[in-house]
């Protein structure tokens, strides 16, 4: 099984032995990707389902309110349509909390294998300038290179704020330019050079390159860290 919805806990028939099996299906093939160095999206969807699970079990109201309605009948001297829950035995919120109990310590073992393999990774992810940078580097070039390849993929990236009302997230969009063969007389200082010979309206683009030693899976893993890493640099 390669997702779970995220009402897997629910749907469908309710009991422990089925949610069991729905579970470890899930986490064997999250388990899997993590063996081959690829992150995402399981890594993220990971820890959705495990927040979602903690919101549940601690509030249960809110666990009983994702059950179905059906209608039962109807106000007349209101104009109101009466609904009941379709779920009125003990034995099964308790079937449920047997899963909850099960699924939460079983995905945080998954999440710490997961975050071991992360930090692995991003602590081998180097990043730096290229030439001197402008005043705003909101927006400019990145070069990723990985492994033992010479290809360096360029992109330009732009810097997105994300708002709430108590607080503000800063990400990163890319968007895919084109690949260099890096070599002797191509080095990262010639490529920038060639990017502002064919686009003039930056003079001085901030340029980034981001690059790992590893050979890992590059839109699964590399690209998702190296947004991250830039956005990093850029927030310090």
């Amino acid at each position: 099984m390669e997702f779970l919805n995220k009402n897997w806990i629910t749907e469908n028939q309710i009991d422990f032995e089925y949610k069991k099996y729905m579970l470890l299906a899930y986490l064997q093939h999250v388990s899997e990707n993590f063996t081959d160095k690829r992150l995402y999206p399981y890594l993220s969807d990971l820890v959705e389902h495990y927040r979602n699970l903690k919101v549940l079990q601690e509030n249960k109201h809110q666990l009983y309110n994702m059950f179905p309605e059906c209608l039962k009948g109807a106000d007349v001297d209101h104009f109101n349509l009466i609904y009941e829950k379709m779920i009125s035995d003990d034995a099964i919120m308790s079937e449920i909390e047997s899963i909850l109990d099960f699924s939460i310590p079983k995905m945080e073992s998954y999440l710490r294998e997961g975050k071991k393999i992360y930090d692995f990774i991003e602590d081998r992810m180097k990043i730096f300038p290229v030439g001197l940078m402008p005043l705003n580097s909101e927006f400019g070039y990145v070069f990723l290179k990985e492994g033992n390849s010479t290809d360096t993929k360029v992109y330009e990236y732009q810097v997105t704020i994300f708002e709430n009302p108590t607080e503000k997230y800063r990400g990163v969009h890319f968007s895919y330019l084109t690949i260099y063969e890096k070599s002797i007389m191509n080095t990262f200082e010639a490529i920038k050079s060639d990017l502002i010979s064919f686009n003039k309206k930056f003079p001085n683009p901030a340029t980034f390159v981001i690059e790992t030693s590893l050979s890992i899976p590059f839109e699964e893993t590399f690209l998702p860290l190296a947004k991250r890493t830039l956005v990093k640099r850029l927030a310090s």
